[in-house]
């Protein structure tokens, strides 16, 4: 029997508010009062971002990384990977960026720090982006790395305990591979399911709806627009192969669901939460006070306390 969901409302308190989160929040306000992804075409922005010449400095990378290629339905797929010596586990890392932005690349040193305390061996999916490669193709990706972990993960890492997860839409494809596995391929072979500011309702959460114009990170505008690339040649919001929060979540791996109280996406997590503690299966909820969206991008005490407890929860799943 699982155990109950918990819900702390008390995140949502602004008296509650780390005043480091806050800075944070003001800093990057300051920083996106004038930067507009959608300004110049997408490769541009793309380039602008990894090169820092963005809002934000260009991501470290780690020289411990090792990049190989896989077969999959739309061709070759990149996979970064990360590891200790001895894993004790292996996480598939999805990456987030509206299925629009972002790399594998991007996430060295986080995918380091799980390696290293957490023994994760990390294997990242540099999946196809939309606009030019749109729905189905990042989730067919992300499917074809699931199923190669799986037939590879113990001939190479050692150990077939698996962890899937990412962040924002990195955590909605993680959702979608899941459901995949489970029902295209008859396998549940995840032993958890670490879930970050995911979207899970491309139709649009009331939190998204109603966030407006202000740019902590990103606001509704770009939300639909990153919907608007993903499904650029079409496909029903409410498939749950698009909105995985209208599966039939049953029958799925223990989930760690983190997201900050500042967050246009705060209700997909809310929301995909409960349907999962509903569904059946364990769940885990926390709410960070003030963080944004995908806070642990940034330094502060929200960002220690919520990779302390990403470490425990994969410990947990691979013991």
């Amino acid at each position: 029997m699982t155990s109950p969901l918990q819900f702390d409302p008390s995140p949502f308190d602004p008296a509650n508010a780390p005043a480091d989160a806050l800075a944070v929040n003001a800093a990057i306000l300051k920083r996106l009062e004038t930067w507009d992804n959608w300004a110049a075409p997408i490769g541009v922005t793309r380039q602008l971002r990894r090169e820092g010449n963005g809002p934000f400095p260009p991501p470290a990378v780690s020289d411990r990384a090792e990049t190989i290629e896989i077969n999959g339905k739309h061709g070759p797929i990149g996979l970064r990977i990360i590891a200790p010596s001895r894993p004790k586990g292996v996480y598939l890392h999805i990456h987030g960026g509206g299925w629009v932005l972002g790399g594998a690349d991007q996430h060295d040193m986080w995918l380091e720090r799980l390696a290293d305390r957490a023994a994760m061996a990390c294997v990242s999916v540099d999946y196809r982006l939309a606009p030019e490669a749109p729905y189905p193709m990042g989730p067919d990706d992300c499917e074809s790395a699931a199923l190669w972990l799986v037939r590879e993960a113990k001939k190479r890492f050692g150990t077939d305990r698996l962890v899937i997860g990412g962040e924002s839409a990195g955590a909605h494809l993680a959702a979608v591979t899941l459901l995949r596995l489970r029902d295209r391929h008859g396998l549940t072979p995840f032993r958890g399911a670490n879930l970050h500011a995911g979207c899970y309702d491309l139709a649009l959460t009331p939190s998204v709806r109603r966030w407006g114009a202000e740019k902590l990170v990103l606001n509704t505008r770009d939300i639909e627009m990153f919907v608007r690339h993903f499904l650029v040649r079409g496909g029903d919001v409410k498939s749950p192969d698009i909105s995985p929060i209208h599966a039939d979540l049953k029958g799925l791996p223990p989930a760690l669901f983190t997201v900050g109280s500042r967050d246009p996406l705060v209700d997909d997590t809310l929301f995909m939460a409960a349907r999962w503690a509903a569904s059946g299966n364990a769940a885990a909820l926390e709410v960070f006070p003030a963080g944004c969206h995908v806070f642990i991008g940034f330094p502060g005490s929200n960002t220690d306390r919520c990779l302390a407890r990403i470490d425990a929860f994969m410990t947990k799943a691979c013991a």
